[in-house]
């Protein structure tokens, strides 16, 4: 048996889109066309909080979601299995460059719902079809500290790309990394 007949087999997974997901968490739920619209921003925001808050990846790093003074902001709790550097216990880079690029993601996602003036069904489509194209990191100083907030915001949005920029706080404030993406829908 391959690996997908294995997750077919579990029944607390199902498939949405091709893709192998909790069963109980239904993609297109927190994108639903009915009830998109551009005046329910803070639930948008907030559905989309939900949505990548069940996403099995983010609870293995312990990586959540919360909508704070009108933005979406993520936070990370410092465990054992994400530091980079056993010697000095700091978070690994490629979790810095995950953080960053969910966020700006989300931070995309989130400013492409606002600004869509076409109808809710091609929304919908455009934004299950969204995907980072580029970014780059920039590592500002080591990542210690006990947990992590990231944030992002819109530099750039097209007809069928956004460009986002992202930073990434330690416990005491200070930014650990940056970074730029650009994502296509």
């Amino acid at each position: 048996m391959n690996a997908s007949e294995q997750n077919l087999s579990d029944p607390t997974l199902a498939v949405v889109d091709s893709a192998v997901v909790p069963a109980e968490t239904d993609v297109k739920r927190w994108i639903d066309p009915e009830s998109a619209t551009v005046g329910s921003q803070e639930v948008w925001m907030q559905r989309l909080c939900e949505g990548f808050n069940a996403s099995p990846f983010c609870a293995h790093i312990g990586l959540s979601f919360s909508v704070v003074e009108g933005h979406v902001q993520g936070e990370l709790r410092m465990q054992p299995h994400l530091i980079g550097n056993t010697h000095f216990r700091i978070l690994h880079g490629g979790v810095a460059a995950t953080v960053l690029d969910t966020i700006g993601g989300i931070e995309a996602m989130s400013a492409m719902f606002h600004r869509w003036t076409g109808d809710p069904e091609t929304r919908q489509k455009a934004l299950l079809r969204m995907a980072t194209v580029d970014m780059r990191v920039d590592y500002l100083s080591p990542g210690k500290g006990g947990h992590f907030v990231a944030k992002a915001t819109v530099i750039r949005m097209g007809r069928k790309g956004c460009t986002t920029r992202m930073h990434l706080f330690n416990d005491q404030g200070k930014e650990i990394a940056t970074g730029i993406a650009s994502y296509a829908y």
